[in-house]
């Protein structure tokens, strides 16, 4: 699952065949999809030694949006994180910092978003504000989760299951 959602993000080459994104009837190249995917996994890693908001920010700065301090704003409000803009990354919970994740993947407003396991370290109270989170971002874009949690396979209006040899327990 994870490796197919970073082929789909233009992160990895397939080994066989190809993968494409057209948005708009335009193909976008893979060079091209971090302009327009937001990616969430958590595998994702930031510097701990920065703050939230200077990690965010300098995100922002490479991703070349025209306003970075708005889009890292907006980011750590829908992510639940504008409290802790000034906390050092590596003082966060494991919680915190998947929703550090979260506001990453939203934060240039992407017309796609892919979610690695977007409940993985989340307790009980986050995984509800999980649930309206990708719903509310549903009616705006396309949201892909990637998830082995059975309360997150309830937010899919479509499912797709991966099994065979190899692929472990059911997606």
């Amino acid at each position: 699952k994870s490796t197919l959602l970073r082929i789909l993000a233009g992160l990895l080459r397939p080994s066989a065949g190809a993968s494409t994104l057209a948005l708009g009837g335009r193909d976008i190249a893979p060079g091209e999809r971090r302009r327009h995917v937001g990616f969430l996994s958590p595998a994702l890693a930031f510097y701990e030694e920065l703050s939230v908001a200077e990690n965010l920010r300098f995100a922002a700065e490479a991703l070349g949006l025209d306003a970075p301090g708005s889009a890292v704003v907006a980011a750590l409000g829908r992510a639940g994180l504008a409290e802790r803009a000034g906390d050092r990354v590596g003082a966060l919970s494991s919680g915190l910092a998947q929703r550090l994740r979260i506001a990453f993947a939203l934060l240039a407003r992407p017309s796609v978003l892919l979610m690695d396991e977007p409940g993985s370290h989340l307790d009980e109270a986050s995984h509800a504000w999980l649930a309206t989170l990708v719903r509310d971002e549903a009616s705006r874009r396309l949201v892909v989760l990637a998830t082995n949690d059975p309360r997150e396979w309830t937010l899919a209006e479509q499912r797709i299951e991966l099994r065979g040899r190899g692929l472990g327990r059911p997606a």
